[in-house]
């Protein structure tokens, strides 16, 4: 087995760093004070210079003007980037957007592809996707209440959503609503494209999480739909195929995610390691010579390079063989990564004390942002059972192998 990384991926990677360093970094901590939505003019050059070094849209096709990257090569890309919460933004690869423009990519009408998915590559616009309600269970997705009916040449939506990233400032969302009420579980919704400033739709509030309600592509909006009309057209993809299309943005979603949480963790990692180093408890005494941190630091070592090991086979995986034959691979990934973040991040925090808890470093951001983890995209018990009645049917008396 050959771990070795081409050597065209190893130079992209190279550039990655660089830039983070050279360009991400360094803003960082003005960004993360004042808050990405009042921060528009240094976004905006740290995305000129993703252009400018070959970084801009790594997840979408050449003939989008993307990289072309396959799925295990844009996993070893997002774990660069994942370093910084900038760094996808940088990109323009981030979510919810990098998943909007995969399914317009391939569902878009030359009408939508115009109007929607062209402004969103080129970095004009934001976009949003609404599927979670706010009375439905998030992981039972055949339960949503948000209904879409034909009227005439227009759907009218009445519901309700919330946890949709980015709504702030976006100028669509791509909603998951139920369109035949009557048909089987998995055909009875349809996405529908639905701009921002159309009448009947509003943004209730953005929901604060653990005291930060944010703004701009740094928040999760309560959306409101009343009588919210728009033109038929706007349905994306086949009528009734909404749960098909969603399952399609998920699969990769998950890949972008679970490397970008290992990002997240190297750097946490080496976060603690420096201030286990650096910090004295005593003259001639630091905090990296008791064996308990010393231990920490071992056993995230190892679950990191574990975890990246899971997640790459499955990038390969999906890459040579589809999404079916990785469908056990991408619900181990969910948890397994999730749950390494989680305890990575809270070790980092821990070995930095009260600083570890203030907003002086990225450590409590992380936190904060990334506890969600565990939750959003299938919370963790889900995604074990479903791995795990996988495995048991497998076993079943009389089954052969």
């Amino acid at each position: 087995m050959d771990f070795a990384i081409p050597p065209a991926t190893a130079a992209l990677l190279d550039r990655a760093r660089a830039f983070m360093r050279t360009h991400v970094l360094p803003v960082e901590p003005t960004v993360l004070a004042r808050g990405v939505a009042d921060c528009p003019d240094i976004v905006d050059g740290l995305r000129t210079a993703a252009r400018a070094e070959g970084l801009w849209l790594p997840q979408m096709a050449k003939d989008e003007g993307g990289l072309g990257l396959s799925l295990l090569d844009h996993g070893l890309l997002s774990e660069v980037l994942g370093h910084s919460p900038l760094g996808h933004l940088a990109c323009n690869c981030q979510a919810p957007d990098a998943g909007n423009m995969e399914i317009l990519h391939r569902y878009a009408t030359p009408a939508q592809r115009e109007r929607w998915l062209e402004p969103l590559l080129r970095g004009e616009i934001r976009s949003c996707f609404a599927m979670t309600e706010p009375d439905t269970p998030g992981s039972n997705p055949t339960q949503l209440r948000c209904a879409a009916r034909l009227d005439g040449d227009d759907y009218v939506l009445d519901g309700r959503k919330w946890f949709t990233t980015g709504a702030d400032g976006a100028a669509f969302a791509v909603v998951l609503a139920v369109t035949d009420p009557a048909a089987e579980a998995h055909r009875r919704a349809s996405m529908l494209i639905v701009p921002t400033d159309s009448p009947g739709f509003r943004r209730v509030r953005n929901v604060s999480l653990f005291g930060h309600a944010g703004a701009g592509w740094d928040s999760h909006a309560e959306l409101e739909f009343t009588a919210c009309r728009v033109p038929k057209d706007s349905l994306l993809g086949p009528a009734h195929g909404g749960f098909v299309i969603a399952q399609e943005r998920l699969g990769p979603g998950r890949i972008h995610h679970c490397m970008r949480w290992l990002g997240i963790c190297e750097r946490a990692l080496a976060m603690m390691a420096a201030r286990a180093a650096s910090r004295e408890l005593a003259p001639g005494e630091h905090l990296g010579d008791k064996q308990i941190v010393q231990a920490w630091l071992a056993e995230s070592r190892a679950r990191i390079d574990a975890a990246r090991l899971l997640v790459l086979r499955t990038a390969w995986l999906i890459d040579q063989h589809g999404f079916a034959a990785a469908r056990d691979d991408i619900s181990l990934i969910k948890f397994h990564v999730a749950e390494v973040l989680s305890e990575v991040l809270d070790r980092a925090i821990q070995v930095h004390g009260a600083l570890g808890l203030t907003d002086d470093t990225v450590l409590a951001f992380f936190y904060t942002r990334e506890r969600g983890a565990r939750i959003y995209d299938g919370p963790d018990e889900v995604h074990k059972v479903a791995a795990a009645r996988r495995i048991l049917a497998r076993h079943r008396p009389g089954r052969a192998g």
